[in-house]
Protein backbone atom coordinates (compact mmCIF):
# COMPACT_ATOMS: atom_id res chain seq x y z
CA UNK A 1 0.00 0.00 0.00
CA UNK A 2 1.64 3.42 -1.23
CA UNK A 3 1.62 6.06 1.50
CA UNK A 4 0.89 8.64 -1.51
CA UNK A 5 -2.61 10.34 -3.11
CA UNK A 6 -3.89 8.60 -5.70
CA UNK A 7 -5.37 11.02 -8.44
CA UNK A 8 -8.77 8.62 -8.67
CA UNK A 9 -9.21 9.32 -4.86
CA UNK A 10 -8.94 13.08 -5.18
CA UNK A 11 -12.18 15.52 -5.65
CA UNK A 12 -11.45 18.51 -8.03
CA UNK A 13 -11.38 20.92 -5.03
CA UNK A 14 -8.79 18.31 -3.68
CA UNK A 15 -6.74 18.10 -6.42
CA UNK A 16 -6.94 22.00 -7.16
CA UNK A 17 -5.40 22.20 -3.26
CA UNK A 18 -2.67 20.09 -4.07
CA UNK A 19 -1.31 21.41 -7.52
CA UNK A 20 -1.71 24.87 -5.99
CA UNK A 21 0.68 23.75 -3.38
CA UNK A 22 2.99 22.95 -5.96
CA UNK A 23 2.71 26.25 -7.20
CA UNK A 24 0.51 25.00 -10.57
CA UNK A 25 -2.07 27.17 -11.99
CA UNK A 26 -5.73 25.92 -11.46
CA UNK A 27 -6.10 25.19 -14.97
CA UNK A 28 -4.19 22.33 -14.46
CA UNK A 29 -6.61 20.39 -12.78
CA UNK A 30 -9.48 20.38 -15.43
CA UNK A 31 -6.69 18.99 -17.69
CA UNK A 32 -5.61 16.38 -15.69
CA UNK A 33 -9.58 15.10 -14.87
CA UNK A 34 -9.70 15.29 -18.93
CA UNK A 35 -6.81 12.75 -19.03
CA UNK A 36 -8.85 10.80 -16.00
CA UNK A 37 -12.17 10.64 -17.06
CA UNK A 38 -12.41 11.33 -21.03
CA UNK A 39 -9.59 10.00 -22.53
CA UNK A 40 -9.16 7.22 -19.83
CA UNK A 41 -5.19 7.86 -19.59
CA UNK A 42 -3.85 4.57 -17.53
CA UNK A 43 -0.59 6.87 -17.10
CA UNK A 44 0.61 10.54 -16.33
CA UNK A 45 2.93 9.89 -18.69
CA UNK A 46 0.09 9.87 -21.78
CA UNK A 47 -0.86 14.01 -20.85
CA UNK A 48 1.07 15.41 -22.95
CA UNK A 49 -0.38 19.01 -22.62
CA UNK A 50 1.08 18.84 -18.90
CA UNK A 51 4.76 20.24 -18.40
CA UNK A 52 7.12 17.23 -18.22
CA UNK A 53 8.01 18.42 -15.22
CA UNK A 54 4.45 18.07 -13.73
CA UNK A 55 4.09 15.06 -15.33
CA UNK A 56 7.34 13.47 -13.36
CA UNK A 57 6.05 15.31 -10.02
CA UNK A 58 2.73 13.54 -10.48
CA UNK A 59 4.68 10.05 -11.14
CA UNK A 60 6.44 10.46 -8.29
CA UNK A 61 4.11 11.87 -5.44
CA UNK A 62 0.97 10.38 -6.71
CA UNK A 63 -0.69 7.14 -8.14
CA UNK A 64 -2.94 7.31 -10.65
CA UNK A 65 -5.08 3.89 -10.50
CA UNK A 66 -5.41 2.13 -7.05
CA UNK A 67 -6.72 -0.95 -8.48
CA UNK A 68 -4.54 -3.55 -9.96
CA UNK A 69 -6.05 -6.17 -12.25
CA UNK A 70 -5.52 -9.89 -10.99
CA UNK A 71 -7.34 -12.13 -12.77
CA UNK A 72 -9.81 -11.93 -16.06
CA UNK A 73 -12.03 -14.40 -17.44
CA UNK A 74 -14.27 -14.48 -20.89
CA UNK A 75 -16.93 -16.64 -21.33
CA UNK A 76 -17.35 -18.71 -24.15
CA UNK A 77 -19.59 -16.95 -25.99
CA UNK A 78 -17.81 -13.47 -25.64
CA UNK A 79 -20.06 -11.45 -24.19
CA UNK A 80 -19.12 -11.33 -20.53
CA UNK A 81 -15.83 -10.57 -19.29
CA UNK A 82 -15.08 -10.50 -15.52
CA UNK A 83 -12.02 -9.04 -13.77
CA UNK A 84 -10.74 -9.44 -10.31
CA UNK A 85 -9.01 -6.16 -9.03
CA UNK A 86 -6.51 -6.00 -6.02
CA UNK A 87 -6.84 -2.69 -3.74
CA UNK A 88 -3.93 -0.89 -2.30
CA UNK A 89 -4.61 -2.89 0.95
CA UNK A 90 -4.47 -6.72 -0.68
CA UNK A 91 -8.21 -6.76 -0.21
CA UNK A 92 -10.06 -7.93 -3.78
CA UNK A 93 -13.05 -6.68 -5.39
CA UNK A 94 -14.79 -7.80 -9.02
CA UNK A 95 -16.01 -5.83 -11.61
CA UNK A 96 -18.02 -7.39 -15.07
CA UNK A 97 -18.84 -6.33 -18.90
CA UNK A 98 -21.80 -7.69 -20.37
CA UNK A 99 -21.79 -6.88 -24.48
CA UNK A 100 -25.37 -6.50 -25.61
CA UNK A 101 -26.24 -5.38 -29.11
CA UNK A 102 -26.45 -2.10 -28.42
CA UNK A 103 -25.53 -1.47 -25.16
CA UNK A 104 -21.93 -2.03 -23.26
CA UNK A 105 -22.84 -2.58 -19.34
CA UNK A 106 -21.08 -2.54 -16.48
CA UNK A 107 -21.74 -4.22 -13.27
CA UNK A 108 -19.57 -3.08 -10.46
CA UNK A 109 -18.31 -3.06 -6.62
CA UNK A 110 -19.00 -0.66 -4.12
CA UNK A 111 -17.51 -2.59 -1.12
CA UNK A 112 -15.17 -5.72 -0.43
CA UNK A 113 -17.53 -8.06 0.87
CA UNK A 114 -20.57 -7.52 2.42
CA UNK A 115 -22.25 -7.09 5.75
CA UNK A 116 -25.70 -7.96 4.15
CA UNK A 117 -25.09 -12.04 4.76
CA UNK A 118 -27.70 -13.23 1.98
CA UNK A 119 -26.72 -17.04 2.25
CA UNK A 120 -27.20 -17.64 -1.28
CA UNK A 121 -24.78 -14.78 -2.51
CA UNK A 122 -21.17 -15.56 -2.33
CA UNK A 123 -20.27 -12.10 -0.94
CA UNK A 124 -23.15 -12.27 1.64
CA UNK A 125 -20.80 -15.73 2.43
CA UNK A 126 -17.71 -13.68 2.13
CA UNK A 127 -18.68 -11.31 5.03
CA UNK A 128 -17.53 -7.70 5.26
CA UNK A 129 -14.05 -6.35 5.13
CA UNK A 130 -14.00 -2.17 4.17
CA UNK A 131 -15.62 0.18 1.89
CA UNK A 132 -14.59 1.24 -1.00
CA UNK A 133 -13.50 4.83 -1.82
CA UNK A 134 -14.83 6.86 -4.70
CA UNK A 135 -11.69 6.14 -6.67
CA UNK A 136 -11.82 2.62 -6.08
CA UNK A 137 -15.21 2.43 -7.34
CA UNK A 138 -14.48 4.82 -10.68
CA UNK A 139 -11.21 3.07 -11.45
CA UNK A 140 -13.69 -0.26 -12.47
CA UNK A 141 -15.29 1.64 -14.88
CA UNK A 142 -12.22 3.62 -16.49
CA UNK A 143 -10.72 0.00 -16.36
CA UNK A 144 -13.16 -1.61 -18.44
CA UNK A 145 -13.72 1.76 -20.44
CA UNK A 146 -10.02 1.50 -22.02
CA UNK A 147 -10.62 -1.86 -23.51
CA UNK A 148 -13.60 -0.52 -24.91
CA UNK A 149 -11.72 2.56 -26.39
CA UNK A 150 -9.70 0.17 -28.76
CA UNK A 151 -13.02 -1.53 -29.86
CA UNK A 152 -14.13 2.01 -30.96
CA UNK A 153 -17.44 1.58 -27.96
CA UNK A 154 -18.13 3.21 -24.88
CA UNK A 155 -19.53 2.03 -21.76
CA UNK A 156 -23.38 3.01 -22.09
CA UNK A 157 -24.55 1.66 -18.73
CA UNK A 158 -23.59 0.89 -15.29
CA UNK A 159 -25.21 -1.00 -12.70
CA UNK A 160 -23.90 -1.01 -9.02
CA UNK A 161 -24.53 -4.64 -8.15
CA UNK A 162 -21.58 -6.22 -7.73
CA UNK A 163 -20.12 -7.00 -4.58
CA UNK A 164 -21.47 -4.94 -1.21
CA UNK A 165 -24.13 -3.11 -0.53
CA UNK A 166 -24.17 0.50 -2.38
CA UNK A 167 -26.48 2.13 -0.37
CA UNK A 168 -24.01 1.22 2.80
CA UNK A 169 -21.50 3.30 1.61
CA UNK A 170 -23.65 5.86 0.72
CA UNK A 171 -21.48 8.93 0.55
CA UNK A 172 -18.02 7.19 -1.61
CA UNK A 173 -20.76 5.74 -3.65
CA UNK A 174 -22.61 8.90 -4.57
CA UNK A 175 -19.33 10.72 -5.24
CA UNK A 176 -18.65 7.90 -7.67
CA UNK A 177 -21.77 8.29 -9.08
CA UNK A 178 -21.54 12.44 -9.14
CA UNK A 179 -17.76 12.07 -11.09
CA UNK A 180 -19.07 9.45 -14.01
CA UNK A 181 -22.19 11.91 -14.59
CA UNK A 182 -20.34 14.83 -14.26
CA UNK A 183 -20.03 16.84 -17.70
CA UNK A 184 -16.56 17.26 -17.20
CA UNK A 185 -15.79 13.66 -16.04
CA UNK A 186 -16.76 10.47 -17.32
CA UNK A 187 -20.01 12.11 -18.70
CA UNK A 188 -22.53 9.05 -18.52
CA UNK A 189 -25.90 10.61 -18.00
CA UNK A 190 -27.70 9.53 -14.70
CA UNK A 191 -30.36 7.60 -16.01
CA UNK A 192 -27.99 4.77 -17.50
CA UNK A 193 -26.93 4.63 -13.32
CA UNK A 194 -28.69 2.21 -11.40
CA UNK A 195 -28.04 1.44 -7.72
CA UNK A 196 -29.49 -1.73 -6.29
CA UNK A 197 -30.33 -1.85 -2.54
CA UNK A 198 -31.86 -5.16 -0.41
CA UNK A 199 -33.68 -2.31 1.31
CA UNK A 200 -31.89 0.00 3.58
CA UNK A 201 -34.93 2.01 4.51
CA UNK A 202 -33.53 5.09 5.63
CA UNK A 203 -30.61 5.42 2.39
CA UNK A 204 -33.64 5.16 -0.04
CA UNK A 205 -35.38 7.98 1.54
CA UNK A 206 -32.27 10.45 1.39
CA UNK A 207 -31.36 8.90 -2.27
CA UNK A 208 -35.17 10.08 -3.39
CA UNK A 209 -33.64 13.45 -2.31
CA UNK A 210 -30.54 13.58 -5.13
CA UNK A 211 -30.84 15.73 -7.68
CA UNK A 212 -29.41 13.23 -9.89
CA UNK A 213 -32.39 10.85 -11.66
CA UNK A 214 -29.84 7.82 -10.63
CA UNK A 215 -32.33 4.36 -11.31
CA UNK A 216 -32.98 2.29 -7.97
CA UNK A 217 -33.59 -1.17 -8.29
CA UNK A 218 -34.53 -3.32 -5.12
CA UNK A 219 -33.46 -7.06 -4.20
CA UNK A 220 -37.04 -8.57 -3.17
CA UNK A 221 -36.62 -12.11 -3.49
CA UNK A 222 -39.60 -13.40 -1.56
CA UNK A 223 -43.54 -12.00 -1.21
CA UNK A 224 -43.17 -12.39 2.85
CA UNK A 225 -41.58 -11.59 5.69
CA UNK A 226 -41.42 -14.55 6.85
CA UNK A 227 -39.14 -16.08 3.94
CA UNK A 228 -37.19 -12.94 3.68
CA UNK A 229 -36.11 -13.05 7.17
CA UNK A 230 -34.19 -16.21 6.25
CA UNK A 231 -32.67 -15.38 2.92
CA UNK A 232 -32.74 -11.44 2.87
CA UNK A 233 -31.28 -10.81 6.85
CA UNK A 234 -31.91 -7.36 6.94
CA UNK A 235 -35.50 -7.71 6.13
CA UNK A 236 -35.55 -8.49 10.10
CA UNK A 237 -34.66 -4.25 10.25
CA UNK A 238 -36.96 -3.09 7.62
CA UNK A 239 -39.58 -5.70 7.35
CA UNK A 240 -41.17 -5.21 3.91
CA UNK A 241 -43.95 -3.04 5.04
CA UNK A 242 -41.72 -0.56 5.77
CA UNK A 243 -39.37 -1.32 2.60
CA UNK A 244 -42.74 -0.66 0.44
CA UNK A 245 -43.83 2.15 1.80
CA UNK A 246 -40.08 3.96 1.49
CA UNK A 247 -40.72 2.89 -2.40
CA UNK A 248 -44.23 4.25 -2.85
CA UNK A 249 -42.61 7.35 -1.26
CA UNK A 250 -39.77 7.47 -3.31
CA UNK A 251 -41.89 7.39 -6.66
CA UNK A 252 -44.17 9.81 -5.40
CA UNK A 253 -41.63 11.96 -4.79
CA UNK A 254 -38.96 11.20 -7.95
CA UNK A 255 -41.64 9.98 -10.56
CA UNK A 256 -39.41 7.37 -11.30
CA UNK A 257 -40.10 3.39 -12.30
CA UNK A 258 -38.54 1.40 -9.43
CA UNK A 259 -37.40 -1.78 -10.52
CA UNK A 260 -37.66 -5.07 -8.35
CA UNK A 261 -35.52 -7.83 -8.74
CA UNK A 262 -36.32 -11.62 -7.90
CA UNK A 263 -33.85 -14.18 -7.74
CA UNK A 264 -35.74 -17.02 -8.30
CA UNK A 265 -34.79 -20.62 -5.98
CA UNK A 266 -35.64 -23.84 -7.01
CA UNK A 267 -39.15 -24.83 -4.84
CA UNK A 268 -38.06 -21.65 -2.09
CA UNK A 269 -39.54 -18.74 -3.76
CA UNK A 270 -40.38 -20.06 -7.34
CA UNK A 271 -44.18 -21.03 -6.60
CA UNK A 272 -47.33 -20.57 -8.22
CA UNK A 273 -48.62 -19.06 -4.55
CA UNK A 274 -45.56 -17.40 -4.74
CA UNK A 275 -45.90 -15.26 -7.93
CA UNK A 276 -49.54 -14.22 -6.51
CA UNK A 277 -48.25 -13.14 -3.50
CA UNK A 278 -45.27 -11.43 -4.99
CA UNK A 279 -47.95 -9.62 -7.78
CA UNK A 280 -49.96 -8.16 -4.71
CA UNK A 281 -46.96 -6.76 -3.03
CA UNK A 282 -46.33 -4.78 -5.96
CA UNK A 283 -49.37 -4.16 -8.05
CA UNK A 284 -50.23 -0.21 -8.92
CA UNK A 285 -46.59 0.67 -8.38
CA UNK A 286 -44.65 2.26 -11.21
CA UNK A 287 -42.30 -0.45 -11.59
CA UNK A 288 -40.47 -3.28 -13.24
CA UNK A 289 -39.68 -6.49 -12.54
CA UNK A 290 -36.55 -8.22 -12.95
CA UNK A 291 -36.72 -12.07 -12.86
CA UNK A 292 -33.16 -14.15 -12.35
CA UNK A 293 -32.77 -17.64 -12.24
CA UNK A 294 -30.23 -17.99 -9.00
CA UNK A 295 -26.66 -18.57 -10.54
CA UNK A 296 -25.08 -21.00 -9.04
CA UNK A 297 -23.14 -20.48 -6.11
CA UNK A 298 -21.07 -23.09 -3.65
CA UNK A 299 -21.63 -23.17 -0.17
CA UNK A 300 -25.87 -21.86 -0.97
CA UNK A 301 -28.27 -25.10 -0.05
CA UNK A 302 -30.22 -23.34 -3.26
CA UNK A 303 -30.27 -23.77 -6.91
CA UNK A 304 -31.41 -21.64 -9.82
CA UNK A 305 -35.07 -22.74 -10.67
CA UNK A 306 -35.70 -24.84 -13.96
CA UNK A 307 -37.33 -22.72 -16.93
CA UNK A 308 -40.38 -23.99 -16.63
CA UNK A 309 -41.23 -22.15 -12.96
CA UNK A 310 -38.95 -19.59 -14.28
CA UNK A 311 -41.71 -19.25 -16.99
CA UNK A 312 -44.55 -19.46 -15.27
CA UNK A 313 -43.55 -17.11 -12.46
CA UNK A 314 -43.43 -14.16 -15.29
CA UNK A 315 -46.51 -15.02 -16.53
CA UNK A 316 -48.19 -15.08 -13.65
CA UNK A 317 -47.02 -11.45 -12.77
CA UNK A 318 -47.58 -10.00 -16.59
CA UNK A 319 -51.31 -11.38 -16.23
CA UNK A 320 -51.62 -9.47 -13.08
CA UNK A 321 -50.49 -6.08 -15.53
CA UNK A 322 -47.06 -6.55 -13.61
CA UNK A 323 -44.09 -5.23 -16.55
CA UNK A 324 -41.53 -8.48 -16.09
CA UNK A 325 -38.55 -9.66 -17.70
CA UNK A 326 -36.29 -12.39 -17.20
CA UNK A 327 -32.38 -11.28 -16.88
CA UNK A 328 -30.58 -13.70 -19.57
CA UNK A 329 -27.92 -15.74 -17.66
CA UNK A 330 -24.46 -14.60 -18.05
CA UNK A 331 -21.35 -15.93 -17.64
CA UNK A 332 -22.24 -19.12 -15.57
CA UNK A 333 -18.99 -20.78 -17.54
CA UNK A 334 -16.57 -17.69 -15.63
CA UNK A 335 -18.60 -17.25 -12.03
CA UNK A 336 -19.81 -14.06 -12.81
CA UNK A 337 -22.58 -13.83 -10.01
CA UNK A 338 -21.54 -11.68 -7.50
CA UNK A 339 -18.57 -12.55 -5.39
CA UNK A 340 -18.00 -16.01 -7.09
CA UNK A 341 -14.42 -14.94 -8.74
CA UNK A 342 -13.25 -13.31 -5.97
CA UNK A 343 -14.40 -16.70 -3.66
CA UNK A 344 -12.89 -19.00 -6.34
CA UNK A 345 -9.23 -16.50 -6.50
CA UNK A 346 -8.99 -17.44 -3.02
CA UNK A 347 -9.11 -21.06 -3.00
CA UNK A 348 -6.47 -21.71 -5.68
CA UNK A 349 -9.90 -22.79 -8.43
CA UNK A 350 -9.50 -19.60 -10.97
CA UNK A 351 -7.88 -22.06 -13.59
CA UNK A 352 -10.96 -24.45 -13.56
CA UNK A 353 -12.76 -21.55 -14.75
CA UNK A 354 -10.35 -20.19 -17.45
CA UNK A 355 -10.93 -21.17 -20.95
CA UNK A 356 -8.78 -23.84 -22.76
Amino acid sequence: MINKPYLLNLSSVELKELLAAWGEPAYRAGQIETWLYQRHAADVAEMSNLPKSLRLRLAGETGLNPLTPVVTLDSTDDLTRKTLFALPDGREVEAVLMRYEQRQTLCISTQAGCAMACPFCATGQLGFMRNLSAGEIVAQVLHFARQLDRESKRVTNIVFMGMGEPLANYAETWQAIRRLNDPAGFNLGARHMTVSTVGLVPAIRRMSKEPEQIGLAVSLHAPTDELRNTIVPINRRYPLAMLMQAVRDYIATTHRRVTFEYALMDRLNDSDMQAGQFAELVQGLLCHVNLIPLNPTPGSPWSGSPDERVYAFRDRLEAAGIPTTVRLRRGIDIAAGCGQLHNAHSKGEVLSLARV
